[in-house]
């Protein structure tokens, strides 16, 4: 099933000529300002309804909104990659140069969002003087790979589609968070989102796994459909997601249900605890 087949509307959005450089980078474009308007509506409704919003470090907050992005290109990422996992007949039957109209609009707004990503962590790294490696290496080749579409027209999309379902989680992730800061960890309701975000952190080790099963099978297609450039940064971010980044997040949200702290700020909030021990002993 394509759905620019079966919808007008679907089809006077994604009917374009990608082939040409203004419109892909038109799109890019439009990722990246789409996804900043929903960081920026998020500042926005936070501030007005939320008193733990108010509350927050300037650093929390950035975090708190990037979180909300985050999960509406999580569920996005959802559509699209199920789409193409699940249902598109066109992926089914070649997974190295298989296109899609599309696919070629949801790739390219994903390279926008990976834009916006990387100007956000660079830029909270400089103004807060911290740095993530783990973020820092994920935005950047997951960039580098979206990014390779943009110069390279004939590559194929299905893994940067199953790439950008690995955003699966994130959705949960944004809600675990923010209930988290919000005092409402000893939920029934975190627990359970909890569970799912778990649960999701194993299925993208999954999805890691059919993805290196289509590249090793098509070893040869998938270098010579890239370019060698492309295939190298797409293969070093699969590699780090699969050995490093998958296990160490899911062991990091396990341990997370099983002692609910925020371990991104945990210093500040070691920090804090302390600050608090020693007030409250001269209180005694």
């Amino acid at each position: 099933m394509n759905p620019t087949n079966d919808d007008p509307v679907f089809g006077t959005i994604f009917d374009w000529d990608y082939l040409l450089w203004e419109v892909r980078l038109t799109f890019l474009a439009a990722g990246f300002l789409i996804y900043l308007g929903v960081f920026l509506l998020s500042h926005w409704l936070s501030s007005w309804i939320s008193t733990t919003y108010r509350a927050l470090h300037a650093r929390e907050k950035v975090f708190w909104n990037m979180a909300v992005t985050r999960g509406v290109f999580g569920l996005q990422s959802c559509v699209s990659g199920l789409w193409a996992l699940l249902i598109d007949p066109v992926f089914h039957a070649d997974k190295v140069y298989s296109q899609q109209k599309w696919s070629w609009f949801n790739c390219l707004i994903a390279a926008g969002f990976f834009l916006l990503e990387n100007v956000a962590v660079h830029m909270s790294n400089i103004v807060f003087r911290t740095f993530d490696a783990f973020l820092v290496v994920h935005h950047l080749l997951a960039f580098g790979g979206l990014a390779g579409l943009v110069i390279n027209v004939e590559s194929g999309h299905y893994l940067p589609l199953m790439g950008m379902l690995l955003e699966m989680s994130t959705p949960s992730t944004c809600i675990s968070w923010m209930l988290l800061k919000a005092g409402c960890a000893n939920t029934f309701f975190w627990k359970a989102n909890q569970w799912v975000m778990i649960h999701l952190f194993h299925c993208r080790m999954i999805l890691t796994y059919h993805m290196w099963w289509v590249l090793i099978f098509n070893w040869s297609s998938v270098i010579e459909n890239l370019g060698l450039l492309h295939f190298v940064v797409s293969f070093s971010g699969l590699f780090a997601v699969t050995l490093i980044l998958n296990p160490y997040w899911t062991y990091k949200k396990t341990q997370q249900l099983l002692s609910p702290t925020d371990w991104n700020f945990e210093s500040k909030a070691t920090e804090n605890g302390k600050l608090n021990g020693d007030t409250h002993q001269k209180k005694m």
